[in-house]
């Protein structure tokens, strides 16, 4: 089973698989991404709700990787839905590829390549340039803003 991010409607993801998704997706489409989850919800495409106890799991393993800040609450709830479904994750996002590897979800990217490896982010000072494992939204030392950063 597929389990469709957004940039699987926008686009124009095609299988003959089963698909689902999260109600969530469908307010981030607009015009033709829109219809087309309409009619592929009107052709069967399971409409899943992960539970909150799956969900929790995948806000732990994204707070470890150091990707919760930038993961939006639908897209915490797609990876929820295809740990649940044992299905495959279709999507493009970096972050959202980055946990589902940890939890050792399957995914399959659309317009761009998969990642190549699993990342712990770190955080970094813009000012003092001190390194963090935990995001900050400033150094407590010299009070700059703290951003995520590649470790390698």
């Amino acid at each position: 089973m597929y389990i469709l991010d957004s940039s699987a409607f926008i686009h124009d993801f095609h299988t003959t698989a089963q698909k689902a998704t999260i109600p969530l997706v469908r307010e981030e489409l607009e015009d033709e991404s829109a219809y087309r989850y309409d009619a592929m919800e009107g052709s069967g495409m399971h409409i899943h709700i992960p539970n909150g106890d799956t969900t929790e799991k995948v806000r732990r393993a994204a707070r470890e990787s150091g990707d919760l800040d930038v993961l939006s609450d639908t897209d915490i709830r797609l990876v929820a839905t295809a740990f649940e479904l044992d299905g495959v994750l279709v999507t493009d996002d970096y972050a959202m590829q980055n946990v589902a590897e940890r939890l050792s979800v399957t995914v399959e990217p659309i317009a761009r390549e998969g990642i190549e490896e699993e990342r712990n982010w770190i955080f970094q000072c813009q000012g003092c340039g001190r390194e963090y494992d935990d995001h900050e939204e400033r150094c407590p030392i010299c009070g700059a803003d703290v951003t995520r950063k590649n470790p390698n």
